[in-house]
């Protein structure tokens, strides 16, 4: 059996083994959400993306060429409707990571797991796999499920909120189990009754892949304490999100964790305010309302005011409601600082033509990080 490492020694050996997200970059990079049509704006605004894998591999080379340390995708089985029907033409995560990890040599890649849609035996066993084709880059983002109408594809019940993070925590159990323990194994809890597990061979990276969760409630903070190496937070502001980093710190240090915090945000940038403003409007023209109205009922938003809720659902259209980095090169750069400032780690980025955008991003907005000490 593999040692039991503490919180300490556990950040040691990722910083020893080289993982790229636990690299002295003081500003970590990722891409989001390049695995689904219209990636993460809900947005029928001309761009040249689409879900083929030659452009999926140039868009990755294309980052890990500027230094990006990951890429994650959005775990989709079913679209969401709208126009669009956004995100219905998606690529499975985990064949999707094996690919790129084939493609690349640096960068990390991620699969996204729906933990209700999948047996833990099995992913443990395809995460390895995904590992040991990366040379040790393979990482897993676990999620709970939200979408009611794709867990229904896998005829799952949705949870009580609460009792999805109690069923996942035995899941990560057994996955962390069958990364570690040599020989067979039982497993009884409230959720599984397993019998004489194994699992060979264990994974590159000691003791196991680097695990994401974006639990924000009570319930999902726990989790990430215990769990995983980073928690993804949501913010609306680099105040919040500075309150927000410094509970889940709190909260993790209390099971004996160190804990580092990523978060999501939506590049729309021009060399000037007037070209910027022109695209962002462009965006919110041809955006897909009917799938931003649909999304905002199901999360159970329907109950502010107008403006409240025509806001919502306009950061769902510019980007899936992660954090919007709108500006010239020169004032998406003031913002990174300042949630760096707040005690983010990393952010990963999200498009509305990953491709062309990326090009942009690395002449005009890199440079600026690593004037302003983000990145080296």
């Amino acid at each position: 059996m593999r040692k039991v490492l503490t919180s300490d020694e556990l950040y040691e050996a990722r910083l020893a083994s080289g993982v790229p997200l636990f690299n002295d970059q003081k500003m970590k990079l990722g891409v989001f959400g390049s695995n689904c049509s219209y990636g993460v704006m809900a947005s029928l605004a001309p761009s040249t993306y689409e879900v083929t894998w030659d452009h999926t591999v140039k868009i990755a080379k294309q980052a890990e060429d500027l230094g990006f340390e990951a890429m994650v995708p959005i775990a989709r089985y079913k679209g969401m409707g709208g126009e669009s029907n956004f995100n219905g033409e998606n690529y499975e995560t985990h064949t999707w990571a094996a690919g790129l990890a084939q493609a690349t040599e640096k960068i990390m890649v991620f699969s996204t797991i729906h933990v209700p849609a999948k047996h833990p035996v099995v992913a443990a066993k395809e995460s390895v796999t995904v590992d040991h084709i990366s040379g040790g880059r393979f990482g897993l983002n676990l999620t709970m499920g939200w979408y009611a109408a794709e867990m229904g594809m896998f005829g799952v019940t949705q949870r009580e909120h609460d009792e999805r993070y109690a069923y996942g925590s035995e899941w990560t159990e057994i996955m962390k189990k069958l990364w570690t323990v040599d020989g067979e194994f039982d497993y009884k809890g409230k959720y599984f009754d397993l019998k004489r597990l194994e699992a060979e061979p264990k994974p590159i990276q000691e003791p196991y892949p680097v695990l994401v969760n974006a639990g924000n409630s009570p319930a999902g903070l726990e989790f990430c304490a215990k769990e995983c190496d980073f928690n993804f937070i949501a913010f609306a502001t680099a105040a919040e999100a500075k309150e927000t980093a410094a509970r889940v710190r709190g909260i993790a240090r209390n099971h004996g964790k160190n804990l580092g915090i990523l978060s999501y945000g939506n590049i729309i940038s021009r060399e000037t305010e007037k070209e910027t403003q022109e695209l962002y409007n462009q965006i919110l023209d041809m955006g897909d309302w009917g799938v931003a109205e649909s999304v905002s009922k199901g999360l159970g938003s329907e109950s502010g005011s107008f403006e409240q809720i025509k806001a919502m659902q306009e950061r769902f259209i510019t980007g899936y409601g992660g954090y919007p980095l709108i500006g010239t090169p020169e004032q998406v750069v003031d913002q990174l600082v300042k949630i760096s400032e707040a005690g983010v780690d990393g952010m990963l980025l999200g498009f509305l033509d990953y491709h062309e955008d990326l090009k942009f991003f690395g002449d005009h907005i890199l440079p600026l990080m690593k004037q302003a000490g983000l990145r080296y």
